[in-house]
C-alpha cells in the first residue's frame, strides 16, 4: 500500500480540469482522476490576495508515477506554478490498490 499516493492539484476551468485529467489516465500517469468543483480557493500570490473559482484534481497513482507526474505537470498543467501536493496512501482497499497499480503499468 505504501507504493499508492494521491496527487492533489487545481485548475482554474472545468475544460483545463477534463483536459489534464485525461492527458494523464491516457499516459497511464494515473489510474483515476477525480474532479471536484468548483471549488473557491483563496491565496496569496505577487503580494496580494487572490479570490479564484478553481477545479480540484484528485489523482491516484503509484510513487512511480508520482514522480513522473512532476515532468508531466510541466509539460501540461495551465499554470505558471501548478500546485503539486502529493499524499502517501497507508491504507485502504487492497483489491482497489491492485487495480490502480494495474491500471498506471505500460500494457
Amino acid at each position: 500500500m505504501a507504493n499508492s499516493r494521491v496527487i492533489l492539484t487545481t485548475v482554474g476551468d472545468r475544460e483545463a480540469a477534463e483536459k489534464l485529467a485525461t492527458q494523464l489516465v491516457e499516459r497511464r500517469l494515473a489510474a483515476c482522476v477525480n474532479i471536484v468543483g468548483p471549488i473557491r480557493s483563496v491565496y496569496r500570490w505577487e503580494q496580494r490576495i487572490q479570490y479564484e473559482e478553481e477545479y480540484l484534481l484528485v489523482t491516484k497513482t503509484t510513487a512511480d508515477k508520482a514522480a513522473r507526474l512532476s515532468a508531466a505537470f510541466d509539460e501540461m498543467h495551465p499554470y505558471e506554478l501548478p500546485e503539486r501536493v502529493e499524499l502517501e496512501i497507508s491504507g485502504g482497499s487492497e483489491r482497489y490498490l491492485a487495480w490502480l497499480a494495474k491500471e498506471t503499468n505500460e500494457p
